[in-house]
């Protein structure tokens, strides 16, 4: 017979018996107290017992035994788990032993003279003793069972991190077999002592010393426990299990072990965020949930990386209703079936349109009148901006005009526009047009409806960002093509983003531009690098990287704020608000005039000047100044088209 199959007949078995769970326990319970009891008077006897205290054993027996009985049932013995047995199961079974001794005691020192005092103590210890030695072994069957009954190889892991979170990985990994992670000790960079036990696992040594250790022990796989690392400390340590050859996987950061359900089965892949070393967002979630509970929230550009998100972080504050509108059916559609498996509850409601036809938008706006509006549709990605500069004024400015007037004429109580660091003394046309942007959501003032701004750098793993790009690369074998080796970015994740604008929403009385901490500039061809790290691969051996050249309308160093910009603390820590003079409305409204003329009668040239003229910090990139300087082919008439002048 199979040994997997004969564990599996003893698994199905035990299973069996576990049904009728009360009877059993209280069975092994009795016998317990039984052996116990005879065992005591064997040894208060030297194994001898005299006739004359036979009848002294069995007068025991039957009193003691209904008292065993009647107080596992009165603790509820039966209930605790064989498989998981803690501290507090076996206080509550030395409860037990403890109330019936002494009950028994003292109904046979009342009805027996002569009864030996110290079998009291023995079966007291004995019965201790053989009551936690069952639970134990039962524990251990269980698990050995389980394991041959699975017949899956279990991987040889080693714990990186020997502190708090690590010991509660070791306990949980022994609890759950199924998990196929079989623990060959541990390693710390901050603990001396190799050969340190604990929980009965040794301390193997530092992180420098994995490659001899994983090749001594046959080991397949990190777990990294150290849930507070900083970014330097995982850079290191997945060098120290590149170098090892060894697949590194990570437990969360609080704020997921707290969703989740337990350490090891959220083990997953170290990720690019992981080595951002940004801490959990503190949200003021009282005040959020107060916002939006019971009311209908619309978010432009809904199908995006950020729109998406701010959905899924709205829909976490019971809002009544979510509008989605953006004009892609496919993505839309998506996001529509996300959320209806995640919040079934939750009304959301697709609505496909373009933020630049004013009518789609004063249709959705009548029917559904929301309170809150985030906007984050735009045209986001700069080099293609920098060619199609009719197109990102037409959507960017525009189209965040036609949103804000529409959100005003419906009495909208927050507008909440998504913005860039871009807008920051911008070389680029996408830049110059959320600034423009920033500068007509300041300067807008219909009815009550608070017009605020929000502006923060990169986001990781957005469509079009360099993350998914560099991943696509390293998949197909390199290179990796970086721009400049000089080249930085500020970084933060989209949920994290996300879940700062909803809590800058709360904050807005009206014109406030408000800038998310961002944290320090990473550089990406570091990023690059890391990335590759992360995919078990060794940087400019396995994968190369490259620099392809600065693209047009972009610059090496992105900021978050001008020196002209006042900077006004908020009551969150990483949330700012930038004051400063706000353009007038009648003024804007010029400049917008000029804008729109321009772009309907395609006048590239003055369209530049007059973004210049709007933007006086903007400095157009080379490529869009040989546009606007380069000679205009002549204009031809429809008529010498008709007579045929043109061949």
């Amino acid at each position: 017979m199979n040994s997997n199959t004969k564990y599996s007949g003893l698994y199905r078995t035990a299973k069996q018996l576990l049904r009728h769970r009360k009877t059993v326990v209280s069975s092994v319970e009795v016998s317990i107290a039984a052996v116990a009891l005879f065992l005591a008077f064997q040894l208060r006897f030297d194994f001898n017992i005299p006739e004359s205290y036979w009848p002294h054993l069995t007068i025991a027996l039957l009193i003691g035994l209904p008292i065993k009985l009647f107080f596992s049932l009165a603790f509820g013995v039966h209930r605790h788990s064989f498989r998981y047995v803690c501290v507090q199961d076996f206080a509550r079974l030395m409860m037990v032993q403890l109330c019936a001794t002494g009950t028994g005691s003292l109904i046979l020192a009342w009805i027996v003279t002569g009864f030996p005092r110290s079998v009291y103590f023995l079966h007291f210890l004995l019965s201790l003793v053989l009551t936690a030695g069952t639970r134990a072994g039962a524990m251990f069957i269980g698990e050995f069972m389980l394991r041959q009954r699975i017949g899956a190889k279990h991987r040889n892991a080693v714990i990186y991190g020997a502190g708090a979170a690590g010991v509660a990985l070791l306990r949980e990994l022994r609890n759950n077999p199924s998990l196929l992670y079989k623990v060959k000790g541990f390693i710390d960079d901050q603990r001396g002592g190799r050969g340190y036990l604990i929980h009965g696992i040794r301390l193997l040594g530092r992180g420098e010393d994995l490659p001899a250790i994983a090749k001594l022990h046959d080991i397949e796989v990190a777990l990294i426990a150290i849930p507070s690392a900083k970014k330097g400390q995982v850079l290191e340590i997945l060098d120290h299990c590149c170098k090892a050859g060894l697949q590194s996987l990570t437990i969360p950061g609080l704020g997921e072990i707290m969703e989740g359900r337990g350490l090891a089965r959220q083990l997953r892949d170290v990720a690019v965020e992981d080595l951002l070393g940004r801490s959990a967002v503190r949200l003021d979630q009282d005040r959020i949930r107060t916002k939006h509970k019971g009311r209908t929230i619309l978010v432009t550009g809904a199908a995006g990386s950020i729109g998406s998100e701010l959905c899924r972080q709205v829909a976490l504050f019971e809002p009544a209703t979510i509008v989605g509108y953006d004009m892609s059916e496919s993505a839309l559609f998506e996001i529509e079936q996300e959320m209806a498996g995640s919040f079934p509850k939750l009304q959301f409601c697709p609505e496909i349109g373009s933020i630049q036809n004013q009518q789609r938008l004063a249709e959705v706006f009548e029917l559904y009148r929301p309170t809150i509006v985030y906007h984050a549709a735009a045209y986001k990605h700069v080099p293609m901006m920098e060619a199609h500069v009719f197109e990102a004024v037409e959507n960017n400015v525009f189209g965040t005009l036609n949103v804000a007037i529409a959100a005003g004429r419906s009495r909208v109580e927050d507008f909440v526009m998504i913005s860039s660091d871009k807008a920051v003394r911008p070389t680029n046309v996408m830049g110059t047009t959320k600034r423009i942007a920033e500068m007509v959501i300041r300067s807008m003032k219909l009815g009550s409806t608070k017009f605020v701004s929000v502006r923060f750098g990169n986001v990781l793993g957005s469509n079009g960002s360099v993350v998914p790009i560099f991943k696509r690369q390293i998949a197909s074998g390199g290179p990796v093509l970086v721009t400049h080796p000089e080249m930085r970015r500020f970084f933060m994740t989209i949920p994290e983003a996300s879940q700062l604008v909803l809590q800058s929403c709360t904050m807005g009385q009206g014109g406030e531009i408000f800038v998310l901490d961002m944290g320090e500039a990473v550089k990406i061809v570091d990023l690059a690098r890391n990335l590759i790290l992360l995919s078990g691969l060794r940087p400019d051996e396995d994968i190369k990287v490259e620099f392809s050249g600065v693209r047009p309308g972009e610059k090496l160093y992105e900021e978050v704020s001008t020196l002209d910009e006042n900077v006004l603390p908020t009551y969150h820590d990483k949330i700012k608000i930038f004051s400063g003079g706000a353009q007038s409305w009648i003024v804007m409204e010029k400049q917008l005039n000029q804008l729109q003329h321009l772009c309907a009668a395609r006048k590239f040239d003055e369209l530049i000047l007059t973004l210049k003229e709007i933007v006086p910090e903007y400095n157009p990139s080379s490529e869009v100044l040989r546009r606007a300087i380069q000679p205009k082919e002549p204009d031809f008439s429809m008529a010498e088209i008709q007579a045929g002048m043109i061949q």
